[in-house]
């Protein structure tokens, strides 16, 4: 919720507090991408001193350097400090992968899935309030205030954590390195390509968060309100989401994850194209919402067959290079869309994205189904299984 605070409302804090009038779209997509590009490059650092030194108390380190980059963003005043701030923000963020090793590592083995379960419920949460809480608080105390709050929610949370009791191991065992990772997964073919999938998909969603507030306004939000307007809209794909989400995981244990795959990929192509059509605001609001029941089948499924195509003793490492793919997409996509959003109409934008969604639809509906050398019993026994 902290995060999500005040990030949707880059464009207008580069705009109206820092003087930002010229490629608006490429600084606010710099902006969102750096932090991640650090964190991205920073997370083994953070995985090595949670092995070290135990994951609570490197939770509640992130927690802090966190909740100061918060608000550190108050006091800035030009756009370099800004992205000087953004780095900082991309080096403490380890708030996210170090609770889940908190929670995966301290929890009973037959209630672990239901803890993760629980995070991934909280962060989806957190999606749909904060756009929705900076949108009204920006309003009433201003962009910067929306700042303060990040950094005080922020510094509760690292407060929390100490409440937390750790029972903390060091691992003997020498673990695979990482490259020794990514080359045994570059030896299966259909988990490159859900991979590939992975990085589009998330290229997708992220190209369009740096211009969906100046499209707010263009499409007739007022500037005054255009916190609230931009807020809302980027909370209706969370509620679809949260709506949808658990439905789509039970379909697809029911007609198969690559089908479930395909259906919400084609929902979420058409959804962009049809976002692109419809120029107004409260129209594209429904929009983005029924564009968000059909895409909340995506990383389910994604999931489901990441899972399925591992072999037993890789899926949790075959899941964590998951995540480097969706970072790497997390980075490229603002990146792509501030500067698409520089060259092009911004409806172009969400035409392109759709167009690219749909070809991975097509791409989905030619990948094999099934393990190499398995039978179709034996695919429905293990889709049926997990």
């Amino acid at each position: 919720m902290a995060y999500t605070l005040s990030v949707p409302f880059f464009p207008l804090f580069l705009q109206q507090e820092l003087g930002v009038r010229s490629g608006l779209e490429a600084w606010s997509g710099v902006s969102i991408s750096i932090s991640f590009l650090i964190s991205g490059l920073c997370a083994p650092f953070w995985g090595s001193l949670g092995d070290k030194y135990g994951s609570k108390s490197m939770l509640v380190r992130s927690g802090i350097g966190l909740g100061i980059a918060h608000l550190a963003n108050y006091f800035v005043h030009d756009p370099y400090t800004f992205i000087l701030v953004r780095i900082f923000q991309g080096l403490m963020a380890g708030f996210g992968p170090t609770s889940m090793a908190l929670v995966g590592t301290n929890t009973p083995e037959k209630h672990v899935g239901y803890a993760l379960g629980v995070i991934s419920t909280s962060t989806a949460a957190g999606g749909i309030i904060g756009p929705l809480a900076g949108g009204i608080l920006s309003h009433w105390a201003g962009l910067r205030g929306c700042f303060i709050a990040s950094g005080v929610i922020t510094l509760c949370s690292a407060l929390i954590v100490l409440g937390v009791k750790e029972s903390h191991e060091r691992r003997a065992a020498r673990r695979p390195g990482i490259w020794q990772d990514i080359k045994r997964a570059a030896a299966n073919s259909r988990l490159l390509r859900v991979y590939g999938l992975i990085l589009l998909v998330s290229t997708s969603v992220m190209i369009l968060d740096p211009l969906l507030t100046i499209y707010v306004v263009q499409i007739g939000g007022s500037a005054e309100n255009a916190s609230v307007s931009s807020g809302i809209v980027f909370s209706a794909v969370g509620v679809a989401t949260v709506i949808m989400g658990p439905r789509w995981g039970r379909i697809g244990g029911r007609i198969g994850y690559g089908r479930t795959l395909f259906i919400g990929l084609i929902g979420g192509g058409v959804g962009n194209l049809l976002q692109a059509a419809i120029p107004h605001l409260v129209g594209f609001g429904l929009l983005r919402f029924g564009y968000g029941l059909f895409f909340a089948a995506v990383y389910p499924a994604l999931n489901a067959l990441i899972v399925h195509y591992a072999d037993g003793d890789f899926r949790g490492r075959a899941v964590s290079l998951s995540q480097s793919a969706s970072q790497f997409g997390i980075v490229a996509g603002p990146l792509l869309g501030g500067l698409l959003g520089g060259w092009i109409a911004i409806p172009y934008v969400f035409v392109l994205t759709g167009i690219a969604l749909l070809a991975a639809a097509w791409g989905v509906k030619a990948m094999p189904s099934g393990k190499p050398g398995e039978s179709e019993a034996e695919r429905t026994a293990s889709i049926s299984t997990f």
